[in-house]
């Protein structure tokens, strides 16, 4: 087993690989986060409206989503290595184009070849980690992989806050180049393809597969994305897209199961643990990816914060996770994975749960230990799922798993962020409802407070224009409280997701912590 792992890393400490592709996922990630929370400079700048400035979001991860399972297949093509350091060298320069863009329209073509630059470094990333380390170092690679993933969503808006205010939207993307220029330095310094990489023969381009890959992705990015805004199936356009969702996703699936060499095999799904495992991922995708862009909308549409400050207030979430990362790297190996998952899961959901007990009230630091609690829990979740939904797997057939693995990931994500935010706009016209009927104007309790405001205004401003005044003050109030139970239902929302995953955990089938299930080699 030594000699083996040996060749697999051709005598390059494991740790300096991990390292290296490490940085490269990282790069993805936070450019993810910190594109998102430069979108009204973005629109501004360019002359385009908020709506239209989405877009730089939706291109990019269509074109991200689409490249993820077809990484296998240009891996065996090309060769790893070659096609993660070309991926590198596409999304680095593609993101000086983003950043130089002088309309939207460029910046979108940008956008779409840094995506489809993007799209393979996490899977890639991840396959050649676990290749890299026997079953028994696994827990502890992944655990610093897991800071790519789990640290960048956090430190994006902080650090894309901060590049905005401080220069300009256009060095959120800027940042790159030195990212991306020493993970290529390293990668090409200490990277090298396995045998079987290396002797594998790619069968012919699945054209058909690729191509219904597209549809289906691009039709359920563009729903989830605009959705809300038109009134979901209202609009006849998005009836049409749902349908070509659905068709181009059937057809996918049965190309992927009945073709001789599908462009993604789903038959490692036939595998109980992956399968499990991917179940859960996406589960994951919904509650991960929705806390991310709940939390800061609170602290900036109730509380008032700008994205930097927003970003400062959900930053403890990265401490905890790393706080989390040297604690699962021990227990993963000493503890069956079940259980660590069980625990990640029960801690974010209860905490979840305390974020349902908030107030207009609060402080900038009244959520500070329930966040780093977050975080910490976070690692006992993405680290354990990792490596007990590949454990059973043949070595071989990692790359291509990792390609369904991480866009079920990203899928979920999507559909989390999608749900919140409409589960945020129906709650809130919802509780506005009640308590409009639970408090009517001609009510003793209105006419009361709304004659207090009308007295004190009337002091402060002309008295002829307290009455409208205190009038749009109660309405403010009333839609800020409205927003606040929104709010308060999500992250409950969010808590059950986490409750209901602890039962799923259990669909695992038992791996001895440290060593290979049966038929794994």
């Amino acid at each position: 087993m030594p000699e083996e792992q040996n060749a697999m890393t051709f005598g390059v400490n494991p740790w300096l690989i991990a390292i290296s592709v490490m940085l490269a996922t990282f790069m993805e990630v936070l450019d993810t986060a910190i594109a998102s929370v430069a979108l009204p400079y973005i629109a501004g700048s360019l002359s385009a409206s908020n709506d239209e400035a989405t877009w730089v979001l939706t291109s990019y991860l269509v074109a991200n989503a689409a490249i993820l399972p077809a990484s296998n297949w240009f891996s065996l093509r090309f060769g790893r290595k070659r096609f993660l350091l070309t991926c590198v060298v596409i999304f680095t320069a593609s993101s000086v184009l983003v950043g130089a863009a002088p309309s939207l329209a460029i910046m979108l073509l940008a956008r779409i070849v840094q995506g489809a630059g993007g799209g393979a470094l996490q899977p890639l990333s991840q396959s050649i980690l676990l290749e890299s380390f026997p079953p028994a170092k696994r827990g502890a690679a992944m655990a610093l992989f897991a800071f790519g993933v789990v640290v960048a969503p956090v430190i994006g808006p902080t650090l894309g806050g901060w590049l905005t205010d401080s220069y300009s939207w256009r060095w959120a993307f800027y940042i790159n180049v030195p990212v991306g220029t020493l993970a290529f330095f390293m990668i090409s310094r200490f990277v090298h393809d396995p045998p079987f990489i290396k002797n594998a023969k790619a069968g012919p381009f699945d054209n058909l597969g690729f191509g219904l890959l597209v549809v289906w992705v691009g039709c359920l990015q563009i729903l989830l994305d605009k959705g809300q805004e038109d009134g979901w199936m209202g609009a006849i356009w998005l009836r049409w897209l749902l349908f070509f969702f659905v068709v181009g996703f059937i057809l996918f699936m049965v190309r992927s199961f009945r073709a001789k060499h599908p462009l993604v095999n789903l038959r490692s799904l036939g595998d109980r643990n992956f399968a499990v495992g991917c179940t859960l991922i996406f589960l994951f995708g919904i509650s991960l990816y929705s806390l991310v862009t709940v939390l800061p909308l609170f602290y900036q549409e109730l509380l008032g914060y700008t994205a930097f400050t927003a970003g400062l207030a959900v930053f403890p979430r990265g401490i905890g996770s790393i706080l989390g990362m040297p604690a699962i790297a021990f227990l993963g190996s000493r503890f069956d994975p079940r259980l660590l998952l069980t625990f990640g899961f029960f801690v974010y959901g209860i905490t979840a749960l305390d974020f349902g007990n908030v107030t207009l009230a609060i402080g900038p630091w009244t959520l500070t230990w329930p966040i780093v609690i977050t975080g910490f829990a976070l690692s006992f979740v993405f680290v354990p799922i990792t490596t007990v939904s590949y454990g059973t797997l043949p070595r071989e057939d990692i790359g291509n798993a990792s390609g369904i693995f991480n866009l079920l990931r990203n899928v979920g994500g999507s559909i989390g962020i999608s749900l919140a935010q409409t589960l945020l706009t129906r709650r809130q016209d919802a509780h506005q409802n009640d308590i409009e009927n639970y408090v009517p104007q001609s009510g003793a309790q209105f006419q009361d407070r709304m004659g207090a405001i009308q007295g004190y205004l009337g002091h402060q401003t002309n008295p002829a224009n307290a009455h409208g005044a205190a009038q749009g003050q109660l309405y403010q109030q009333l839609g800020g409280q409205a927003l606040l139970w929104a709010f308060v239902d999500v992250f409950r929302w969010l808590a059950l997701i986490c409750f209901f995953n602890v039962g799923v955990v259990w669909l695992f089938r038992k791996v001895k912590p440290g060593k290979p299930a049966a038929g794994a080699h």
